[in-house]
């Protein structure tokens, strides 16, 4: 998996390395064998997934695994229609400077429960300082969910990711909410 990769210097700005995971949506062999492998290191029902490459893979976990409930969308400002009072906006900071995620409440309530709690895993593509991962644990987790008349909190069971960047130790920063599952490390 780590030889289909590809690297651009210096995007999206001078000093950054971008890994290009594309290459892994291009061949079925390899697409397939990170869907098993990501689904053997998932325990929770429900997946966050940051856009846009996040969606990719968690997305075909809603059929290759059957424990996966559900897949809570995360999207860039403007990109997510709400309902009043339902639009979550979490602050990212990533390797190259802050952002904004949002996801809608409603989402995260359409999850499925164990007892009093939601417990999500967080899946994305690349692990770099851990911003944006962190921010999006840190809001879901300060929720309190409302469901048919029933209060749940979220739990994030663990974060996982294609991609881990060793050197900027973006684990270390996560691994005090929850386990740090990577595939690949760079």
């Amino acid at each position: 998996m780590k030889e289909a990769l590809k690297f651009y210097k210096d995007f999206p700005k001078e000093g950054i390395v971008f890994v290009d995971i594309i290459p892994l949506l291009q061949d079925k062999k390899i697409f397939t064998q990170i869907i098993s492998e990501i689904g053997s290191r998932l325990t929770a029902p429900n997946i966050a997934a940051p856009e846009a490459r996040g969606f990719l893979f968690a997305a075909p976990l809603m059929v290759a695994k059957e424990e996966v409930q559900t897949v809570i969308p995360l999207r860039k400002s403007g990109k997510l229609p709400y309902n009043e009072g339902d639009l979550c906006d979490v602050e990212i900071e990533k390797e190259y400077g802050s952002d904004h995620l949002f996801y809608r409440l409603s989402d995260v309530a359409a999850s499925a429960t164990e007892g009093n709690e939601i417990h999500i895993s967080i899946l994305d593509d690349l692990l770099a300082t851990g911003g944006t991962a962190e921010g999006v644990a840190r809001s879901m987790m300060a929720q309190r969910i409302v469901k048919d008349g029933k209060e749940y909190r979220v739990v994030i069971d663990e974060f996982i990711f294609l991609v881990e960047l060793d050197f900027l130790k973006g684990a270390e920063r996560l691994e005090k909410i929850a386990p740090v599952k990577s595939l690949i490390h760079l």
